[in-house]
């Protein structure tokens, strides 16, 4: 399976080769660090983890340190991150993996920490309707009954006006239009989940697109 971490640049537009005028987003990957390597018998189940991004030395914590002293690496990375869906035949501890393992056409799921939207309000973190706009129903964009009154409390899952945004969102499906390894520079088609400079796992898709057919085919 296909893995590596990125960072999101931003957006742009290019044409593909059957002449396609499409919107990406440009995703620095890689190149990543393989700092460790889990196995079924020293650790329970398989995965890599994967570094990216240099680190100050003295920004880490004496644990972090000892990671990368014992993996042999002397640059440190910012952000560490296990792939249990690993890549067939990865590299060792100390190896390195970059963009060349995506080609154009490959569909990946993307992770990303979403935009915070600050406190917001039913109809916006919840898409609720809203009450009558005329004959002075004064409930415009408020919440109407939301479960028993005589409870004491609000139930758990509740649908209420609160914090929206910076939650771990996943994009499945994504298109890949281009791969530069040149640049470690992946073009995205399909809404990539962060703000700019926001960092983004890429993994293989797992579920195929949904492909059309007409009404009544077997």
């Amino acid at each position: 399976m296909k893995n590596i971490i990125g960072r999101k640049v931003g957006m742009t537009s290019v044409f593909t080769a059957d002449g396609r005028y499409v919107p990406v987003t440009v995703i620095e990957a890689g190149p990543c660090t393989v700092l460790q390597r889990k196995t079924v018998e020293s650790d329970g189940y398989e995965a890599v983890a994967l570094a990216f991004g240099d680190a100050r030395k003295n920004g880490l914590t004496k644990p972090q340190a000892g990671r990368f002293k014992k993996a042999g690496i002397e640059q440190p990375k910012k952000l560490v991150r296990e792939f249990r869906r690993f890549i067939d035949g990865a590299p060792e501890v100390g190896g390195t993996v970059s963009v060349d393992v995506f080609q154009e056409g490959d569909r990946v799921d993307v992770v990303g920490i979403s935009k915070g939207r600050g406190f917001a309000g039913g109809i916006r973190r919840w898409n609720f309707s809203g009450g009558g706009r005329t004959h002075g129903s004064m409930i415009h964009r408020q919440p109407a009954s939301n479960g028993d009154t005589n409870a004491g409390h609000t139930h758990r899952g509740s649908r209420r006006p609160g914090h929206l945004g910076v939650d771990r969102t996943t994009q499945q499906n994504l298109e890949v239009v281009r791969a530069d390894a040149e640049r470690n520079v992946l073009l995205v088609r399909g809404p990539v989940p962060g703000a700019k400079n926001g960092f983004v796992l890429i993994s293989g898709g797992v579920r195929p697109p949904k492909t059309p057919t007409s009404r009544g085919a077997k």
